[in-house]
Parts: structure tokens; sequence; C-alpha cells
């Protein structure tokens, strides 16, 4: 069965995707070959996106911060645009994304549960006032709220939990769509690779670049580009 005879024959889809989404809007993956993981720094990129090393080295996690993870340039690509669609025409109910860019927003996707947080909201740990990423970006050293307080990125960062509420809507999404695509996750981050397990629907669809541990689970597995794939459809 193709692609397009399993959208077709599906009323409740949901699309689970991971970085490898937005490499076709030129923003790099973490994991692969010139991931942003395998670039060479003083500091581990994982320990320099962790809750202790913000907190302890907090100018130093700014300055990696504004530079690898604020690609406020980027657009939505042919991935974004076409389940934004669908959406529209009815036949996708959520999309469940690891992606912190807000890609998804950008190209018109309502219903979006954002695991690891997103770059588009940032607020003061004192007072809880909220600041986008323009603040964040634009500005010079370690950012502070008109009440003083250190401004913090709504990301999670490593050592920190997930949002409650968020994974409570995806398991729910997930649960209950009868087609779960995921797409461009090597599916080795935890917790938001086990949500995949809740998936109870008829089909099950991979679509990565790369070989994963769920392959041989699924009902359809393509090896390419997830916009290339996508917009086909």
């Amino acid at each position: 069965m193709t692609l397009a005879e399993i959208i077709s024959k599906s009323n409740n889809i949901v699309f689970f995707g991971g970085a490898g989404v937005s490499t076709e809007s030129g923003i790099p993956d973490f994991r692969s070959e010139d991931g942003l993981y395998r670039q060479k720094y003083d500091v581990p990129p994982e320990v320099m996106l962790s809750a202790d090393y913000f907190y302890a080295h907090t100018e130093d996690f700014y300055r990696f911060y504004r530079e690898k993870m604020l690609p406020l340039w980027a657009k939505p690509n042919a991935a974004h645009l076409t389940l934004a669609r669908w959406e529209k025409e009815g036949k996708l109910s959520a999309v469940v994304t690891q992606n912190i860019d807000g890609l998804h927003q950008a190209a018109g996707s309502g219903k979006v549960f954002e695991l690891h947080g997103s770059i588009h909201r940032n607020y003061c740990l004192r007072c809880g006032a909220s600041y986008d990423a323009a603040f964040i970006a634009n500005g010079k050293g370690v950012p502070h709220c008109s009440c003083g307080g250190l401004i913090k990125p709504d990301v999670v960062l490593y050592g920190e939990p997930l949002d409650g509420g968020t994974v409570e809507g995806a398991l729910d999404a997930i649960s209950s769509c009868d087609c779960l695509i995921v797409a461009g996750t090597s599916l080795t981050v935890y917790p938001a690779a086990g949500l995949v397990d809740y998936f109870r629907g008829k089909y099950l669809v991979l679509i990565n670049r790369d070989k994963t541990a769920l392959d041989s689970r699924c009902s359809l597995v393509l090896h390419g580009k997830v916009g290339e794939i996508l917009s086909q459809l």
C-alpha cells in the first residue's frame, strides 16, 4: 500500500515529527554527521543545553543559544505546509513535535503539541512576564526582565521534565488516531520517543532518512526527505 492510499483511507491522522522535519528549512538536526552534536565545542552541546548549565553558566548558555538555537530566518518547508493543508481539509487532527522552531504554526497548523517547548516563548523567572524570540535574539549577554528577573526560554532543557499538559494532549491524540506518521526522528530521545508506543490505530508510517528501531513495526517505511515525500501528496 502506498502512502497516498493510506492517507485516503485514514480519517484521523496524527503527525509525530523530529528535527528531520525542519532540515529542509535550513535548520541543522542534532545527531547526523553534520548535526549540532557532532560539531566540536569546548563544552558539549548536550551539556550547554542542560538546566544545570543554564543556571551555573547563564552567559555562556545564552552565547551558544543565540548562535545555534534561534533560526528566526527559517521558513516553513513543504512538510509543514502539507500538514497545515491536511488539517484544514479535516484529515489531520494534530501535530506532535520535538522541534522548538515554531514552523508548524508559521505554516498554519493550529493543533500542535510542542513536547520540548518553543523558542518563541520566553518568561521571567521572577514575575512570569513573557518575551518573544526577537527580544532574546537582539539582546546581548544575559536577558533580564524589567523587574530585574532572569529570563528563561520556554524550552525543555536536559534535566527538566516535559510539560504534563502537553504530554497528555499528545498521548490523547496518538492513542485515538487511525494513522500515525512518524517522521524526521531517530526515536532515540526519551520520553518523547516512547509516545509512539501508545498508538493503537491501523496505519503506522515512518518517514526518515535513516533506519530506526521502529521500522519493523510499521505499515509503511519510506527513507528520504520528509518535505519531498509529503509534497507529492
